[in-house]
Parts: structure tokens; C-alpha cells; sequence
């Protein structure tokens, strides 16, 4: 049983780390984004606040995909062990 629980606890934490890499593709593309508005505003500075207003925008939606990944590897550390432990103790009565 000692077995199982460990195999479940290390499922959590492989899962746990494979969720927070969803950060790196956020970071990635904001980047990029940051990088073409200032392209942009410098070939034509009169369009400043529509390219800003756009790319924060865009950059916010970018960013939910980060936020997931750290909600969903949160869960998996703090709350999902306690609750698969709880099923499998129950499962084996």
C-alpha cells in the first residue's frame, strides 16, 4: 500500500511539473508581441495607442494560459494527493 501511495504522490508531482511549463510559452509570445509593437510604433509613432491598447490585450489573453498551468499545478501539489490518497484508502477497505 506504501507503494501506491508513493507511486500517486510522485504521478502528483511529475503532473504538477509538466503544468507549470505552460509558463514558458506565455513568456515566449509576449515577448515576440512586445517586440513587433515596438517594431510597429517605430515605423509609424502616430499609431502608438492602437498598437499598445492591442498588444495588451493580446498579451493579457496570452497570459491566462500561464495562470491555468500555475492554478492547475497548485492543485496538484497542495489539494490532489490528499484526495487520491483519500480514494485509494477507501478503494482497498
Amino acid at each position: 500500500m506504501e507503494l501506491a501511495i508513493g507511486i500517486l504522490l510522485a504521478g502528483c508531482a511529475i503532473g504538477a511539473g509538466l503544468a507549470l511549463i505552460a509558463g514558458i510559452g506565455p513568456g515566449i509570445g509576449e515577448g515576440y508581441a512586445v517586440g513587433q509593437a515596438l517594431s510597429a510604433i517605430g515605423r509609424q509613432p502616430e499609431c502608438k495607442g492602437s498598437v499598445t491598447t492591442t498588444m495588451i490585450m493580446g498579451c493579457a489573453i496570452a497570459e491566462t494560459t500561464g495562470i491555468y498551468g500555475l492554478v492547475i499545478g497548485i492543485l496538484l501539489i497542495f489539494v490532489a494527493p490528499n484526495i487520491f490518497v483519500n480514494i485509494l484508502l477507501n478503494a482497498i477497505k
